[in-house]
């Protein structure tokens, strides 16, 4: 696998460029690649929501923003918290909570855990 610096290295200056130019194309160029990543990882999280509330891709959306707007924890964050979840069957308990809400768990057995 190519690491970010690697793949930086590999793209030449475009030609007639300032070193400031440069430098503010690969940072642009940085920003675009961790959105990709942080977009796909939202994209997990919100698969998982919909397999566990058997809700719409739209309402999935809705229910991670909602998590992450009512426990002030960034939605990326929220995003990797519940992608783990499905890996390991531990979510933080406001996460958790939150998450039971939006779905309208009562917390009982057989509920998110």
């Amino acid at each position: 696998m190519t690491s970010e610096a690697d793949m930086t290295r590999q793209v030449p200056s475009p030609p007639g460029a300032s070193a400031d130019e440069v430098l503010r194309l690969e940072d642009e160029n940085l920003q675009l690649k961790q959105a990709v990543r942080s977009h796909a990882v939202v994209d997990q999280a919100i698969g998982v929501i919909l397999a566990v509330g058997r809700l719409t891709p739209d309402e999935g959306w809705h229910t991670l923003r909602n998590i992450s707007q009512n426990t002030n924890v960034k939605l990326r964050q929220v995003a990797e918290l519940v992608v783990d979840w499905a890996h390991t069957g531990q979510l933080p308990g406001e996460i958790r909570g939150q998450l039971e809400r939006e779905l309208g768990l009562d917390g009982s057995a057989g509920d998110v855990r």
